[in-house]
């Protein structure tokens, strides 16, 4: 029984992947740029990646777990929502188990995140580990002593494509999101939605970090944007923690880095969990953009 573990992340635009040992300790890692909309190459990529982390191991065969952008359905086997649009209604699983002639484990990578967080992160120690994403988008993943928590349609921790509660309709009218629906909490809690909201106010568009130097420059409407943020950013986690009530909530993306988050959030959250307190940690990921490559590669636990 081999204590190493290859881990994949394959996102839109860097696959990436990381070799551990028995003590979460990285002995290779490298990324290659993704090719973009052609499966067999990116088959062919992921194995050409395997080989390198096995050659810095010295041993072939070894376990491999791997993130994608989107999740396998139960149902057909094949990639559904998938934003790396050219795995969806493929059997990437299949297929790549087939072509390193190994059983693979596959999940989200907002999976990915929840167990590396879970195994040895700031979610180490707790049995229900919440892991949000706060990026570009928000998702999230779900582990449950260490194993990623997948449902039967692939989509625990689908947080981000509920409507956030306690919004006006006009509010949620004027967050169009890409799904086709309108108010998603993605339009709101990502880090595209916190402009978005800065741009909604001001009409400029500024990125996330110079919006909360405003603030700490004394900007009235940076400042009242982002408590408006912590205040929806409490209002989202309350759902989660009435529906599921994890033992940790652990969050990652770039808005994550928002320092006050930790100190203003778990002020407003008794607002709105039900029977008014909460006691559940609200902590930022240790291993940052890291997550996801290593969460994958503990997709293969040590038995």
């Amino acid at each position: 029984m081999t204590d190493f573990r290859v881990g994949i992340d394959l996102g839109g635009t860097k696959t990436e992947v990381i070799l551990l040992n028995g003590k979460s300790q990285e002995l290779f890692r490298t990324r290659i740029p993704t090719v973009r909309d052609d499966y067999p190459a990116t088959l062919r990529d992921i194995a050409s990646l395997v080989a390198q982390a096995e050659a810095a191991a010295g041993q072939n065969h070894l376990p491999v777990g791997i993130g994608i952008p989107g999740t396998v359905s139960r149902k057909t086997g094949f990639v559904k929502n998938a934003n790396s649009t050219w795995l969806n209604g493929q059997p990437f699983q299949r297929d790549l188990s087939a072509f390193l002639q190994r059983d693979v484990k596959v999940t989200n990578d907002a999976n990915c995140l929840a167990v590396s967080e879970a195994t040895d992160g700031a979610g180490r120690g707790y049995e229900m580990v919440f892991a949000g994403i706060l990026g570009t988008g928000c998702g999230a993943g779900i582990a449950y002593k260490g194993a990623p928590l997948v449902g039967p349609n692939g989509l625990a921790g689908e947080w981000g494509h509920n409507p956030l509660p306690w919004t006006s309709e006009a509010e949620l009218t004027a967050r169009p999101c890409y799904c086709g629906k309108a108010g998603c909490m993605e339009t709101f809690l990502s880090g595209t939605g916190l402009c978005r909201s800065y741009q909604l106010a001001t009409g400029e568009q500024v990125k996330g970090h110079d919006i909360v130097e405003r603030a700490a420059q004394g900007e009235a409407i940076a400042q009242r944007v982002l408590a408006n943020y912590y205040d929806q950013l409490a209002r989202g986690l309350a759902t989660v923690i009435n529906s599921l009530d994890p033992d940790v909530i652990v969050l990652g993306g770039g808005a994550s880095n928002i320092a006050a988050i930790y100190t203003e959030v778990p002020k407003l959250l008794p607002n709105y969990v039900f029977g008014r307190e909460c006691d559940t940690p609200i902590v930022q990921a240790v291993h940052g953009d890291s997550s996801g490559v290593r969460g994958a590669a503990w997709l293969n636990p040590i038995a």
